[in-house]
């Protein structure tokens, strides 16, 4: 697990967020789930998938390992990260992300569907990478 006072200090959440919106970030600094239903995980990869409805939103969670993303279907989205930036994103059905995280780095962010449409991504992590993963679960 990373050290959540190391990871705090990297936190500079914009003041204007609503009060829930920031504790989120602080409560899920030791999850793994990054996504709406862990879809299968073998010793090399954990695959998530993720489905926001309209309006509704993704809690923040935390990378800490190497993935990447596809859009199945497309959409717009915005997000908040733990270094105080929000995003909006547009997406087509296809498109695809790749990220890296070195030892010790990691990304927090939550995911808000202000679209019409459903948002859905396929997620797959690599275990594999420079930081050990975080529970999935809870009780761990």
């Amino acid at each position: 697990m990373f050290d959540s006072n190391e990871i705090k200090s990297k936190f500079n959440l914009d003041p204007s967020w609503p009060v829930g919106l920031r504790s989120e970030f602080e409560k899920n600094i030791n999850s793994g789930v990054v996504g709406s239903r862990l879809v299968s995980e073998s010793d090399r990869v954990r695959v998530w998938h993720i489905l926001v409805k309209p309006g509704e939103r993704l809690p923040v969670h935390h990378h800490v390992l190497d993935y990447f993303w596809i859009a199945v279907k497309g959409g717009r989205s915005r997000s908040h990260y733990h270094d105080g930036r929000t995003s909006e994103t547009e997406y087509r059905p296809g498109d695809t992300k790749h990220f890296h995280f070195p030892k010790g780095e990691f990304m927090m962010h939550d995911l808000e569907n202000i679209g019409s449409t459903e948002l859905e991504f396929t997620t797959v992590e690599f275990l594999a990478s420079d930081n050990l993963p975080l529970p999935t679960d809870p009780k761990d």
